[in-house]
């Protein structure tokens, strides 16, 4: 993130370099960049006939450096935009030759999703050396939490940490999906506003009485009753409960919870760290811990595996997801 803020400053200030090759399995950040280009370098009027935007499926490489090559009109720069650049794996090496030696009228933009250059080839080098190259990794589950709260924290918000636990529940590491809430939210909530749990619910559309997140609390603290009332609750709204993230989210924190049984140093630092987990939910794996002896967990999780493996309609004959979540919960509870 700083680096992308570094970026715009730079082109802000007028250091515009002639490549931008922005890559990574994270598409977000290449995304906000190439818009920042495409909207920012040239005015307006300036557009029409000097920036073009081309996609990696219809073009060859060739064709790219003839674009690049043109010189603009009745302005500066010209910019040449090529989305899907990842559709050119294949022949990129061709880029050689123009980034040895790059148009110093043209800026250059790739957007080459999901997939990284070898830093080791001569094309990588010379595109490095002459233009400039970004790589958008994609960030850890356990710090999508942090993320959220550097964004709205750079926009005048800030965030409860149960309800940006939710978020990171519900959303998963997808930025541009969690991105696109967040502005929801900052258009019905005022500037300085503490986004709360009601907040995600009003607006998002989760339950915050009955998700995932609270199934797996009720389990954790082996609340039977309220785990058996949001199994009720999934199995009458199946379309927003997948039976198969349900099952997978659950797994998922036995798996956690067998590790966490294993740990010698069980210091909240190291054991959010260890577990990849947003240390907001520490308490539940904490009252967990003290409810499901080590071997009961080893049991659960092999149990989970076949109701996975059911969940999906292998050697399932078909049952319906209120009979899985039940069995679920016998073989968590028995």
């Amino acid at each position: 993130m700083d680096e992308v803020v570094k970026i715009v400053n730079d082109i802000k200030n007028g250091n515009i370099k002639p490549i931008y090759f922005l890559m990574g399995e994270e598409p977000y950040y290449i995304d906000k960049l190439s818009d920042y280009i495409e909207q920012n370098i040239l005015s307006e009027d300036e557009k029409g006939f000097n920036q073009t935007v081309l996609y990696g499926r219809d073009v060859s490489i060739e064709d790219i450096i003839g674009t690049a090559k043109r010189y603009p009109m009745m302005a500066e720069k010209q910019v040449v935009i090529v989305k899907e650049a990842q559709d050119l794996t294949k022949t990129i090496d061709k880029l050689e030759s123009y980034a040895e030696n790059p148009m110093p009228s043209t800026v250059l933009v790739f957007n080459y999703k999901y997939k990284t250059l070898d830093k080791r080839k001569k094309v990588t080098k010379l595109l490095d050396k002459n233009g400039l190259v970004y790589e958008s990794k994609k960030l850890y589950d356990n710090q999508i939490g942090q993320w959220i709260s550097r964004v709205l924290q750079g926009k005048g918000y800030s965030i409860d940490p149960k309800a940006n636990a939710m978020m990171v529940e519900f959303l998963g590491t997808d930025l541009s999906k969690i991105a696109n809430e967040l502005d929801k939210l900052q258009i019905v909530l005022p500037k300085g506003s503490t986004i709360l749990p009601k907040h995600i619910e009003e607006n998002i559309g989760f339950s915050k009485d009955f998700n995932v997140f609270e199934l797996r609390k009720a389990i954790g603290d082996r609340n039977q009753l309220k785990a058996y009332q949001i199994a009720q609750y999934f199995a009458n709204n199946p379309k927003e409960n997948p039976m198969v993230v349900t099952t997978s989210l659950v797994f998922s924190f036995f798996v956690n919870l067998l590790h966490y049984h294993g740990l010698k140093d069980r210091s909240p630092k190291n054991v959010a760290a260890v577990l990849k987990v947003n240390p907001y939910f520490l308490k539940d794996y904490d009252v967990a811990l003290r409810n499901y002896p080590m071997k009961k967990v080893s049991q659960i999780v092999a149990a989970l595996r076949d109701i996975d493996v059911k969940s999906k309609g292998v050697g399932a004959n078909a049952l319906p997801n209120a009979d899985l979540l039940k069995e679920m919960l016998v073989k968590i509870f028995s």
